[in-house]
């Protein structure tokens, strides 16, 4: 489970193309470094603070039933692992919320189920696997949850944000936001670092040489692109482009009624 910037006509992360400034990141350092001098930072595993969440079991199920249950403030979801068969549960909307806001989605969450309705409550480690959000009311739809355990691994897809400046007369271009990651499920990096200080155009970064905490292992396609740098289009070519996109463009007349 970073913001470049890209201008004129360059391809941004998501296949897309623009005809304005969309996610650039121009070169202001001085220097033309070459591309084994940059500084891959990587960002540390590690274990994370105890994230609790008292939930409860649905025994109601379809979408009436989900309808009702985010009414009532919780989120369906779904706990499921080997050797178990999946529960229904209930979250809690605002505190789960919370979680994923200060820890991210990369974060094992213990659950007290409270299963009889008595009190004693059955507890599970799980990591949030799908997140799913209303495209147009921004709220949280359903969750997935895989059980996880103490020392097993995990595999996460982990965002890969760029940091620093690139050098000058440059664009970075940004073609992939996350890789796929190995690691312990309650050690598990929540971004990796990746800097553009004083690259040089030409230079191109893969998921190879993005450096992982210790424990962790790569496995995306080691050949998959992150970055480009590019030389920067000058104002004049922007504006070309732009004009060339605007060009051909005929307004059409509204039809109107035969007299």
């Amino acid at each position: 489970m970073g913001a470049a910037n890209v201008a004129g006509a360059q391809r941004d992360r998501r296949g897309g193309f623009e005809g304005h400034l969309v996610r650039a990141r121009r070169g202001l350092a001085a220097g033309q470094p070459k591309s084994n001098d940059l500084d891959f930072h990587r960002k540390e595993c590690i274990p994370v603070s105890e994230v609790r969440l008292t939930v409860e079991p649905r025994t109601e199920f379809g979408k009436g039933a989900a309808r009702r249950t985010r009414r009532a403030g919780k989120i369906p979801a779904v706990l499921y692992g080997p050797g178990s068969d999946p529960r229904h549960l209930a979250l809690p909307a605002i505190e789960f919320a919370r979680v994923l806001r200060e820890h991210g989605q990369n974060t094992v969450i213990t659950l007290d189920i409270d299963s009889n309705g008595n009190g004693e409550k059955a507890s599970e480690m799980a990591l949030p696997r799908a997140v799913a959000v209303h495209p147009l009311k921004n709220y949280i739809e359903h969750v997935d949850l895989l059980i996880v355990k103490r020392g097993e691994k995990v595999v996460v897809d982990v965002p890969v944000v760029l940091t620093g400046q690139s050098g000058p007369g440059t664009l970075v271009t940004q073609e992939l936001d996350a890789i796929q990651v190995q690691a312990e499920a309650l050690s598990l990096p929540d971004q990796l670092e990746v800097s553009v200080e004083g690259a040089a155009a030409g230079t191109q970064i893969t998921a190879a040489q993005v450096a992982l905490p210790a424990g962790a292992e790569l496995v995306s396609d080691p050949e998959l692109l992150i970055a480009v740098v590019s030389e920067a289009p000058s104002e004049a070519a922007m504006e070309a482009t732009v004009d060339t996109e605007g060009a051909g463009v005929v307004e059409e007349k509204p039809e109107t009624e035969e007299q």
